[in-house]
C-alpha cells in the first residue's frame, strides 16, 4: 500500500502547499482519494497518477479545503477519458454540491461544449457522479479496502456532520482523523493503526489567537494533543498535516493572513516547536507532511 499526500495545507492559498488531500494505492493498483482540496489533480499528474484511474473519492467535510478540487478532479478524468461514473462518498449535503456542480450547475456550458464533441460524448457518465451520502459507521467495503466513519469534532453538526476514517486495507490500518480537536472517537479510529494521519493545523499559540479575535473556527489539535492521541491510540507511526500555513515565508501570505493569525511569527522554525511538542509523548516514527510525500506500508 502506497500513501501519497497530494495537499498537506488548511484553507488559505499557500504557495507551497496544496489542499488536503490523500491517495492511497494499493498493490492491485486501486487508487482512492480521500478529501479533494485545492491542486488535488495536479499534484497527482506531478506524482505520475492519472486522474482519470482515481474513480472513488470519499469527503471528510464539506469545508472548501477538503472539496474544491473535487469539480475539476471529476472533469479533467473525464477529459482524461474515465469510462465510467467516479463514486463519491461523502456526508449529507454531498449530494446537493455536487448537484450543482456538473450538468445544470456551475460547470453546464463547459460539459455542453465539450460534450458535443464524439470522444466526449462517448464517456460522458464520467461527469455523472454516483453520490453516496453517509452517516456513522462502514460507508466501502470491495472487498480490498474498507473505510469505517466516525464522527468527529470540528464544526457544529447542524451546519455539517464531520468524519475521520479508519481505512483497512491488505492487513494495515490507515486513520485519517480529518479536522478536529480532540475526542474519544479519534481513539477508536486510530486504534493500534499502522499509520496515524492526524490534523495539526496551528500551534498552540495560533489556536490562542484565532480563539481570542473569532477569527474561523479553532476546534482543532495541537501538536501537543496529536502527540498525547497517537500514543494512546498506539499508532505505529504519526504524521502531522493540515498546516495552518504558520511555516510560510511568503510576504504575499502573510499580508493576506494577517486577520487571520499572528503572522509576526510565522516561519519554517515553528515545525521544529510541532515536533518537539509531539515528542513530549509520542516516541514512535514522525512525519511532517508535505506535498508529494510518500509512505509505502
Amino acid at each position: 500500500m502506497r500513501v501519497t499526500f497530494l495537499g498537506s495545507s488548511a484553507a488559505l492559498a499557500d504557495p507551497d502547499r496544496a489542499q488536503s488531500a490523500v491517495l492511497i494505492t494499493l498493490d492491485s493498483g486501486r487508487k482512492y482519494l480521500f478529501d479533494c482540496g485545492e491542486g488535488a489533480t495536479r499534484q497527482m499528474m506531478r506524482a505520475n497518477v492519472n486522474p482519470a484511474e482515481v474513480g472513488t473519492v470519499f469527503l471528510t467535510h464539506l469545508h472548501l479545503d477538503h472539496i474544491i478540487g473535487l469539480p475539476y478532479h471529476i472533469l479533467m478524468g473525464w477529459i482524461f477519458s474515465r469510462p465510467d461514473a467516479p463514486e463519491v462518498y461523502g456526508p449529507k449535503g454531498t449530494a446537493d454540491f455536487v448537484k450543482h456542480s456538473f450538468e445544470g450547475g456551475a460547470y453546464d456550458v463547459d460539459i455542453r461544449a465539450r460534450g458535443a464533441y464524439p470522444m466526449r460524448q462517448k464517456n460522458i457518465e464520467a461527469v455523472r457522479p454516483k453520490v453516496s451520502e453517509k452517516g456513522a459507521g462502514v460507508w466501502y467495503d470491495d472487498g480490498e479496502l474498507k473505510v469505517t466513519a466516525f464522527p468527529v469534532n470540528h464544526i457544529p453538526e447542524e451546519i455539517c456532520e464531520c468524519y475521520g476514517f479508519r481505512i483497512e486495507a491488505e492487513g494495515k490500518v490507515v486513520a485519517i482523523t480529518s479536522d478536529t480537536a480532540p475526542c474519544p472517537n479519534i481513539a477508536v479510529l486510530g486504534k493500534d493503526a499502522d499509520l496515524l494521519i492526524h490534523e495539526c493545523t496551528f500551534p498552540q499559540s495560533f489556536i490562542d489567537y484565532r480563539a481570542s479575535t473569532g477569527v474561523g473556527t479553532f476546534n482543532h489539535t495541537t501538536p501537543t494533543q496529536v502527540g498525547e492521541v497517537a500514543a494512546e491510540c498506539g499508532a505505529k507511526a504519526l504524521v502531522a498535516t493540515h498546516f495552518g500555513h504558520f511555516d510560510t515565508v511568503s510576504p504575499a501570505m502573510k499580508q493576506a493572513a494577517g486577520a487571520h493569525m499572528p503572522v509576526d511569527l510565522c516561519g519554517p522554525h515553528l515545525l521544529d516547536e510541532v515536533a518537539d511538542d509531539i515528542r513530549k509523548t509520542y516516541s514512535g516514527p514522525l512525519y511532517l507532511a508535505h506535498d508529494l510525500m510518500r509512505i509505502d506500508l
